[in-house]
């Protein structure tokens, strides 16, 4: 039986074809733009073409998305149309076909405003059980989608599992303060020990997730890379990540003198993947102590996989003032 991956076009959508190629797995892979990874090109809110779509398909990955870059450009309508309406047209043509399990890419900015903790206050503690409190449209539909797909898993018998994904995406910081502060690679390496994913293990967590979504009705995970930290390092994580970070990883600092890279001074959350890591049986490879044996070896930080997707933007056209106009 076939897989579905929407949004194929994408940065997971076409790692996550490549992946399913090489398993020999029978996959289609359908996108609003056409790509070597794409049959299928049309929009998710137009059900005919999703009712077209699901035939023959048993799992459908839907990654296909308006991203936080969008928020500029695109009106909060059309953030409701695609993350929500769009969502909601796929689970009920993939409940209709009887698929078997169904996968969304969420996102961990669903968190919101309870990523930053008030001045003073320990580094927030994110876990599953965190409320979110999103901030502006993007977190607030794909929150609703996540719902949405909870709704199916109860009244439709369809096994959903949501995946809410921190940062892989290769571009630029969309913050000029960072993008100013800190090289891209600099950035990246920084937030593998707290908020971000290499795509390789993304999508590993998406192949668990088909493979469990039978047995799990509905369930929630964050992937994000493994952190170093503990729940007690949180209030110094805030004020001197530093010498928090010299404590787990001695031998970062010898790595980043030598690229005249800088540590953040403080962090001000960390994204906990023990939930997918004890019921899925995910073992991201991509950490920030994997990260540093790889510097000190003169090797890219990037995974293999994440270097044949490479960039894709967001937009089609560029900007004067950094890659996205989100500020």
């Amino acid at each position: 039986m076939t897989v579905l991956v929407t949004g194929s076009s994408g940065h997971l959508g076409e790692a996550l074809v490549r992946a399913l190629k090489a398993q020999r797995r029978e996959v289609m892979g359908c996108d609003l733009l056409p790509g070597a990874f794409t049959q299928l090109v049309g929009s998710i809110t137009d059900r005919d073409f999703v009712r077209r779509c699901m035939r023959g398909v048993a799992t459908v990955l839907h990654t296909a998305t308006l991203h936080k870059p969008h928020l500029a450009t695109h009106s909060c309508q059309d953030f409701v149309d695609v993350n929500i309406s769009g969502t909601l047209t796929l689970l009920e043509e993939a409940a209709a076909a009887g698929v078997a399990a169904f996968v969304y890419t969420s996102t961990t900015s669903v968190f919101g405003e309870a990523l930053v903790p008030p001045p003073g206050e320990p580094a927030a503690w994110v876990t599953e059980d965190v409320t979110p409190v999103p901030k502006n449209i993007y977190g607030v539909t794909k929150a609703f989608a996540e719902d949405l797909c909870r709704l199916f898993a109860r009244n439709h018998s369809l096994r959903t599992i949501v995946l809410r994904t921190s940062r892989f995406f290769p571009e630029e910081d969309d913050d000029r303060r960072v993008r100013e502060a800190y090289a891209g690679a600099n950035v990246k390496a920084n937030e593998f020990l707290h908020r971000r994913v290499d795509i390789e293990d993304v999508v590993s967590a998406h192949l668990l997730a088909v493979r469990h979504a039978p047995s799990a009705g509905f369930a929630r995970y964050i992937i994000s890379a493994t952190t170093p930290f503990t729940r007690d390092d949180t209030a110094q994580l805030r004020c001197d990540a530093p010498q928090v970070v010299r404590r787990y990883v001695p031998d970062y600092e010898a790595e980043y003198a030598r690229r005249g890279w800088t540590m953040m001074p403080g962090i001000d959350r960390v994204y906990v993947n023990d939930k997918a890591r004890a019921e899925l049986g995910w073992q991201p490879r991509h950490d920030f102590r994997a990260l540093i044996a790889r510097l000190k070896a003169d090797e890219d930080i990037e995974s293999p996989l994440a270097r044949e997707v490479g960039s894709k933007g967001y937009h089609g056209r560029v900007f004067d003032d950094g890659p996205y106009p989100v500020e």
